[in-house]
């Protein structure tokens, strides 16, 4: 592994090619959220669809049935999750034009991003597989909650617990010193980028993966539910208070499973 010389993580863009960046990952995440909104929107039907619906369930998935979850818990990733990666990507892309203007091979910014969607595409998969377990075992409505005061009090148990755990806390520092792992993990090229993009999301999957199972509480396509969480991570990893937030969360979302098991609530 080469690592960059410590004048280069220093480095600033110009504002133009910031710009460029951060519009372009925004812009897809943008496409991701559309989306979401008419997947969303197409499961506001009369009772009677809603019904027949649920019946279906009861039935197998079919592979195009698995198939069309996957792609929803996909484009779900990159709406939640590129926007989180914006500071990483600015630092990787100064680096990476600082190290081309002294020769060392171009380290495409692309394929960076490119690694880190491979990360949160490989976890949708096990996302979609979580989904037919509990779909089969009759633990989800068809409107994709949690039907189960157990389920739902376990999820947010689990989440509050793993805020403490040193697997959240490290994972949770390198994103929050893009940096720091930059300066510790670059790789020169674009196999090196991508490699670089690959360990960025493993971190970032390390810190979130957990979280993301309440999504099955609240509802995997309420809107409102995705945005919370989404708004959450990213508080989390770029604000100051971030680490605080996070042992806040934690306690709280443990009483609140506490609460759901007592009484038998779910949303």
């Amino acid at each position: 592994m080469t690592r960059p010389p410590p004048t280069q993580t220093g480095h600033r863009l110009p504002r133009r090619d910031r710009i460029a960046i951060i519009s372009g990952l925004l812009g897809v995440a943008a496409l991701a959220w559309i989306y979401l909104i008419v997947m969303a929107s197409g499961m506001d039907m009369p009772t009677a669809e809603v019904a027949g619906r649920a019946a279906l369930k009861l039935h197998a998935w079919k592979a195009f049935d698995f198939w069309l979850m996957f792609l929803m818990w996909a484009v779900m990733m990159v709406g939640m999750m590129l926007p989180t990666a914006i500071p990483m990507t600015l630092i990787h892309a100064a680096v990476g034009r600082k190290a081309a203007g002294q020769g060392t091979p171009v380290a495409p910014t692309a394929a960076f991003v490119s690694g880190y969607v491979v990360i949160w595409t490989v976890f949708s998969i096990g996302a979609t597989a979580a989904q037919f377990a509990l779909d089969q075992a009759a633990l989800l409505s068809p409107r994709l909650v949690s039907s189960s005061p157990a389920l739902g009090a376990a999820l947010l148990v689990a989440a509050g617990l793993y805020q403490f755990t040193p697997l959240k806390t490290a994972c949770l520092d390198h994103c929050r010193s893009p940096v720091h792992f930059i300066s510790e993990h670059w790789r020169p090229g674009s196999v090196g980028a991508f490699r670089m993009g690959i360990e960025h999301g493993a971190f970032c999957l390390g810190c979130c993966w957990v979280l993301m199972g309440l999504l099955f509480f609240g509802g995997v396509m309420n809107l409102l539910w995705i945005a919370a969480i989404s708004g959450f991570v990213l508080f989390e990893k770029l604000l100051p208070e971030g680490r605080l937030a996070s042992r806040v969360a934690g306690v709280a979302l443990i009483a609140l499973g506490a609460t759901v098991f007592g009484s038998g609530w779910v949303t």
